[in-house]
């Protein structure tokens, strides 16, 4: 398995009910799909650099996993598919090398 981290954005107009249930849903995705999840961040409603699809603001979510392949493939397409999802990205953080 290997470390990632992944950033959403959810629709701005969404209540916050809506937005934890979302959080917690994608977080519960990665634990069933045999990931573990180190820790969630989620930084409220924000203003968008630039408008998308006609909105300004959007809640932000990063968190911070480890997953096999195949599971980051299905996590992957079940943000793509969610109607509550703005934006998504999934890295993988580089390491920090020690400078000797």
């Amino acid at each position: 398995m290997r470390h990632y981290e992944l950033m959403f954005i959810q629709h701005g107009e969404l209540d916050d009910t809506t937005v934890d249930t979302n959080v917690k849903r994608f977080s519960d995705l990665i634990t069933q799909l045999g990931g573990t999840v180190s820790n969630v961040d989620h930084w409220g409603k924000r203003e968008f650099a630039y408008e998308i699809n006609h909105k300004t603001h959007g809640y932000y979510t990063v968190v911070d996993f480890e997953i096999d392949a195949d599971g980051l493939n299905e996590l992957d397409r079940q943000l793509r598919i969610s109607d509550d999802i703005v934006r998504h990205k999934v890295v993988r953080p580089q390491t920090r090398t020690k400078n000797l």
